[in-house]
């Protein structure tokens, strides 16, 4: 009995491992809604290239004045790095205008990215023909 138990337990815990790196894993579309393109234009206030995704986070100025923080989410490190992108870059409170999908779930001010550019004009891309520096 006590032998079936911990079989049992053992094989729920083996199962339960296996099932999370496909858990973890998730297309962009089920979080950004592909239809809804925006642009968003502020100041870098943390840039985060680790793993699994990179992330961009922009203070933004609404129509009032207030400022809104919004994050963008990207590709790789690798990826942003293969696309033109290093960390050395873009500072904190360089301005950015950021190119790409809305959050699903509207109340968040998050988003895909798609195209960062500097204020020098230097695009960064993460898919499609935006890929590099200036394209």
């Amino acid at each position: 009995m006590k032998r079936t138990v911990l079989a049992v337990l053992a094989s729920g815990l083996i199962a339960l491992c296996m099932g999370a790196p496909a858990w973890a894993h998730h297309s962009f579309a089920a979080a950004y809604d592909m239809g809804n393109a925006i642009t968003v234009h502020g100041t870098i206030k943390e840039v985060l290239l680790r793993n699994p995704h990179s992330w961009f986070v922009i203070d933004v100025k609404d129509a009032s004045g207030k400022v809104e923080q919004w994050s963008f989410e990207a590709g790789t490190p690798s990826g942003m790095i293969r696309n033109g992108y290093k960390p050395t870059v873009i500072k904190q409170g360089a301005e950015v205008t950021i190119k790409g999908f809305r959050a699903r779930d509207a109340s968040q001010n998050r988003g895909m990215l798609r195209e960062l550019t500097t204020a020098d004009g230097q695009v960064y891309g993460m898919f499609g023909p935006q890929e590099g520096p200036g394209k």
